[in-house]
């Protein structure tokens, strides 16, 4: 009877107990969906709401159209009722790992006592006013039991509807931080499903597309190569919610990372069908080691929302860059000639001489001088020597570059030359003096990548090396007008002589790229670069800030390029695009120049061997092009028709006042019976306008199918369209549009 009693008293105690603890975490449940604080974005069309929790979570529970009334972003917290006690994490707005996280993290550490574990709390936030358009929301973490900190940064440019996110990572402890992973952003979406469109190649087959709809797990695009030559990944994408991306209906997604080296890009469909995305330096092989009181501050991860579409969202990025981003973006470009195609290594004075006099017959702005200029005891003769020894070679020009910058000048042109300065040849005197300057690893044997090897960019002696580069260029020669900046080589045998840390190398040595890139800036603010590399160049929005245009590829095919062209055009603004007219491709110079002319015009041919009839019409293509440069530059990029999904690709420019356009096209399947068969509805015109079109950048006498005299309302060409009659005779049209009184 007494052990009876004995046991009903411990069975109540354990029930009591059981009863006491799903209460408490009734109650805790409770007190997690209870809502402490919300922190709301707005741009004009988009917002973010980031949603501080009682327990201290901070979320994001918004990231989509701006809503009407502001006082509707309180009900999104009964829409997210957290279904058990670790969903939570789903929607944390910069995940750490090692605590309650079960998901992909946005950061993982191992502190200095070895912990590995990160549970960040909000601490505070602060709205900052940057300027009339630019507004800053900085939200303060902090973990619980360590003296660590982030700062999570979202900077919104109204106006745009851009989106700039980065952390900034700090610490206090007795010892250094080790930083296991440290995206720039952790994006939380809700959709029925996803669709993501990410682009792969290599050496002239940059930019081919591939879309897919995302299942659960994870789909990660990243980059290893470690320099910014982009052979194999490109790290802006394309993501459209509930279908594949379309030019002008449905909402979607446009983002990259404004990073130059290894980028990791992860997207998470969730238990729960969420897409998580986390976008940053990619961590590979790159522990970084952080001291006590350094900050570590993330690239910008760069992004814009549109319910209209792929459109509305890539012109948001154009207007976004040529304010902000891109250097010079609301300026002028040059015109030139490269000498590449037409000499190779094999020139000397008198040849270009020659070619300079080309420069100023054909009507361009500038002379290029390419790679081979250099060089004295290993001659540049070829690619496999004299990377690094940056001095006229004096067999080859005796009289230095100074005699050709003046000499371009008494023939009124400019000149620009080539260098690839983050490189050095194992055959140059800069390598025998300088082995410690190398990225290698002693012992191993050295591979090489189009015969060459990276300088260590981390160490400070060899970014003063660089700059010193530049800078004696200059300084030597004042006239000197543009800079093609190369870049051939990835990283092998990643190691360098100079770091303690070897984590820190592939961030290390991108953060010294960027150093002499500020240098130089800082001194030579407004000179053109083209950012240019073994293939496409490494083009994002970090490396764009330097620089006034990037080459797109060395394949200057003109229909390989209708397509590159069209798929950089979703991320880039034309103004940025380098375009040359060269002897790739069989077809006639017309379709060559008209395609070169959606970008930034430039030639790479022997204007010598020009027929005259081909001459002439470059002649006059480039006067067309320079009353129609502003509009392409500067204008709306409105994309008609898709070569991926037609026989002709359609591009249209149209400038802010919608009275002034010009619209590309092209066939692009030669075989039978292919051309235009119905018109091409125009976009963004004004319906109530009326338009002249006229047929511009004929071939010398040929005549137009387009009657000049006719004119039409914006809305018909918009909703019943225009057909610009292209056919195996008629390969490349190309219009201007006049608004008319």
């Amino acid at each position: 009877m007494q052990r009876t009693i004995v046991f009903m008293k411990h069975c109540c105690f354990v029930l009591i107990a059981m009863c006491c603890y799903l209460i408490a975490g009734a109650q805790q449940k409770e007190l997690t969906n209870q809502v402490k604080e919300q922190l709301i974005l707005e741009g004009s069309e988009q917002a973010i709401v980031l949603q501080v929790e009682i327990n201290g979570d901070l979320n994001m529970v918004y990231l989509g159209p701006k809503l009407l009334h502001s006082s509707d972003y309180r009900r999104l917290a009964s829409q997210y009722k957290q279904a058990d006690d670790y969903t939570g994490m789903y929607r944390a707005a910069y995940t750490g790992s090692g605590s309650r996280n079960l998901l992909e993290p946005a950061i993982s550490v191992r502190h200095a006592d070895g912990n590995q574990s990160l549970d960040l709390k909000y601490l505070n936030h602060e709205f900052i006013t940057v300027n009339h358009n630019i507004g800053e929301l900085r939200v303060l973490l902090k973990d619980a039991l360590y003296p660590f900190e982030v700062d999570l940064h979202y900077r919104i440019y109204q106006k745009e509807n851009v989106i700039e996110q980065w952390a900034t990572i700090r610490h206090h402890e007795k010892g250094a931080v080790e930083l296991v992973k440290y995206s720039s952003a952790n994006l939380n979406l809700k959709a029925d499903n996803f669709w993501l469109k990410h682009y792969h190649g290599d050496w002239i087959k940059e930019m081919q597309p591939e879309e897919e709809k995302l299942t659960h797990g994870i789909k990660t695009i990243d980059s290893k190569l470690g320099t910014r030559a982009n052979l194999f990944q490109h790290s802006s994408f394309l993501l459209s919610f509930n279908g594949p991306a379309k030019e002008d209906e449905g909402s979607v997604l446009i983002g990259g990372l404004a990073w130059s080296g290894n980028f990791k890009i992860d997207f998470e469909k969730d238990p729960q069908d969420n897409l998580r995305i986390l976008a940053g330096i990619n961590n590979y092989a790159s522990t970084y080691i952080l001291q006590k009181n350094e900050e570590f501050i993330t690239p910008k991860f760069v992004y814009t929302i549109s319910d209209q579409g792929i459109g509305n969202a890539s012109r948001n990025l154009h207007n976004w860059a040529r304010r902000y981003q891109l250097l010079d973006g609301g300026g002028s470009r040059l015109t030139l000639l490269n000498n590449w195609e037409a000499t190779y290594f094999d020139f000397n004075e008198d040849k270009l001489s020659s070619l300079l006099k080309d420069t100023k017959k054909l009507g361009v702005d500038l002379f290029l001088l390419d790679d081979g200029w250099f060089g004295n005891k290993y001659p540049r003769n070829s690619d496999t020597a004299a990377l690094g020894d940056w001095e006229e070679n004096r067999e080859k020009l005796p009289n230095g570059l100074v005699s050709l910058v003046k000499e371009a000048a008494s023939n009124g042109v400019k000149f620009g030359i080539w260098v690839e300065p983050e490189m050095v040849s194992p055959k140059s005197e800069l390598y025998e003096k300088h082995p410690d300057w190398v990225v290698k690893q002693e012992g191993r044997p050295e591979y090489y990548f189009r015969n060459q090897l990276v300088l260590d960019l981390s160490n400070p002696k060899v970014q003063d090396f660089v700059f010193k580069t530049l800078d004696d260029l200059f300084v030597k020669n004042p006239g000197l007008a543009y800079v093609k900046w190369d870049c051939n080589a990835v990283i092998y045998n990643a190691y360098s002589p100079y770091l303690k840390s070897q984590g820190n190398f592939y961030v290390d040595y991108v953060k010294g790229l960027y150093a002499v890139l500020e240098r130089i800036r800082a001194k030579y603010p407004r000179i053109p670069m083209m950012l240019c590399s073994g293939g496409g160049g490494r083009v994002d929005y970090g490396a764009l800030r330097y620089f006034t245009e990037y080459w797109p590829s060395d394949n200057t095919d003109p229909l390989e390029r209708i397509f590159m062209q069209y798929e950089y055009s979703f991320f880039y603004p034309t103004l940025a695009s380098a375009n040359h007219v060269t002897d790739w491709g069989d077809q006639p110079i017309k379709f060559k120049v008209d395609v070169a002319m959606m970008g930034k015009l430039g030639f790479d041919i022997v204007v010598s061997k020009l027929p005259k009839e081909d001459l002439a019409f470059c002649q006059q293509a480039l006067k067309t092009y320079d009353e129609l440069k502003p509009i392409i530059w500067q204008g709306d990029q409105f994309r008609l028709a898709n070569p991926r999904e037609k026989d002709y690709a359609s591009i249209l420019y149209v400038n802010e006042n919608r009275d002034s356009g010009v619209i590309f096209n092209y066939l692009v399947n030669y075989r039978q019976n292919t051309g235009t068969p119905v018109p091409i509805k125009f976009k963004g015109l004004d319906p109530v306008k009326s338009y002249r079109l006229e047929e511009i950048n004929l071939y010398n006498g040929e005549s137009s199918l387009i009657n000049p005299g006719e004119t039409y309302t914006g809305d018909f060409l918009m909703k019943v369209g225009f057909n610009p009659y292209l056919s195996s005779k008629r390969k490349s049209v190309v219009l201007k549009l006049t608004a008319v009184s």
